[in-house]
């Protein structure tokens, strides 16, 4: 059974509702199956996944207690990719504020210190509406090649990224774009169909990466995987 606690990062925030587990298959999942009945700014935190997944369903897993790995319901959600924007913000926040390393944004859903990355952020929408953002932060394990903060309470970390969340203004574009990486670097975007090489220069209002090619045309990513490329 979890046990379910309320926090406010300011009094004039809404609450969210912390639920804590010490092992479940997937708290997007649990969310998910939850969307009709749990109340707005759910939150499922747990101590292990064994299925947790990530984007393009890659497994996501990391040894029990040691990272952050925590799902949060919006019932008046509309968008899920500006859920996906405002959740990587709050990581990124948060991980500057509690260990002062240079986090940034990685179009479309990673975080990442000095290239490598420190977390993951999925979105999926329930039948009901409502939308459910994963998140999982490394603090006190990281795969070989990726980032980790170090040995912080995952508990003390999810409230600095709520308090970070509540922080961010109505209108995210030019927060987002000033955090996000992947601006102005020569990029490779891994599609389904097709691989493009060029610039990134610029984030559209729907959220889609601008690339420009080698021809100078401009070609609007909705969907890839983007690997950053050193500079000729």
């Amino acid at each position: 059974m979890s046990t379910a606690d309320h926090f406010r990062s300011d009094p004039g925030a809404a609450a969210w509702t912390i639920r804590s587990v010490p092992e479940t298959g997937s708290t997007n999942t649990d969310l998910l199956a939850e969307a009709g009945t749990a109340p707005d700014r759910t939150v499922l935190r747990t101590g292990h996944q064994t299925a947790g997944k990530g984007r393009l369903d890659r497994k996501w897993d990391a040894p029990p207690g040691a990272n952050l790995l925590v799902s949060l319901l919006f019932r008046e959600a509309s968008d899920p990719g500006e859920l996906v924007r405002r959740v990587g913000l709050a990581v990124a926040r948060a991980a500057r504020a509690e260990t002062g390393v240079d986090a940034r944004l990685k179009w479309p859903n990673d975080v990442v210190v000095d290239g490598q990355k420190l977390a993951g952020v999925l979105a999926q929408r329930a039948e009901n509406g409502a939308v459910v953002v994963g998140t999982g932060v490394n603090l006190g394990w990281a795969p070989e090649g990726a980032a980790r903060l170090g040995d912080i309470d995952p508990g003390t970390f999810l409230l600095s990224v709520l308090t970070a969340f509540d922080a961010l203004p109505a209108d995210i574009g030019d927060t987002y774009r000033a955090e996000l990486a992947t601006l102005g670097q020569r990029v490779r975007v891994i599609r389904p169909a097709d691989e493009l090489v060029g610039t990134a220069i610029e984030v559209d209002d729907d959220g889609r990466l601008i690339v420009v090619d080698e021809c100078a045309i401009s070609h609007h990513v909705d969907v890839g995987d983007i690997v950053h490329l050193r500079p000729d």
